[in-house]
């Protein structure tokens, strides 16, 4: 497993989808995963410190765990198939549940939790971006810092 950082989110165009990229620690691959509006959403308010007036799901999730003492530990990308993501999400009890990448990365955002992909979904997805693209990157994140929630459209109920 290879650590990820979450660069961002963006709504791709022309088919108007929101991505979440991924950049591998102390590597040159990124790792681009389609995400639905309202983990968009719950991505871009967790990365730029906003809280709703009311509680998302992933809040939701987050201050539930707290009250029943458990620990995230780890958020892993396991898989690929079919052009679907697979993630899971690691309790420190051990435990192991199945979830989607875009909901685990919003939850690894609010609880400090590190995320990690496999070697094989990085090697199948992974895009690798050599140092003299980084201006380019550069651009992205630049664009991230623009960018509000609002803008994938998506009410905050």
């Amino acid at each position: 497993m290879n650590e990820l950082d979450v660069v961002g989110v963006r709504v791709e165009m022309p088919s108007n989808q929101p991505i979440v990229l991924l950049r591998e620690v102390g590597g040159d691959r990124y790792l681009p995963i389609w995400i639905g509006p309202g983990e968009a959403t719950a991505i871009a308010f967790a990365q730029q410190g906003m809280t709703p007036a009311r509680p998302l799901t992933h809040d939701l999730f987050k201050d539930v765990l707290e009250a029943v003492g458990q620990e995230l530990t780890q958020v892993r990308i396991t898989d690929l198939r079919e052009g679907v993501f697979y993630a899971e999400l690691v309790f420190a009890s051990g435990v192991e549940v199945s979830a989607r990448p875009s909901d685990a990365i919003a939850l690894a955002l609010r609880t400090g939790t590190p995320i990690f992909g496999s070697e094989e979904v990085l090697d199948d997805a992974g895009i690798a971006i050599p140092d003299e693209q980084e201006d380019e990157v550069e651009k992205f994140r630049e664009f991230l810092d623009q960018i509000s929630p609002e803008d994938f459209g998506t009410s905050n109920q």
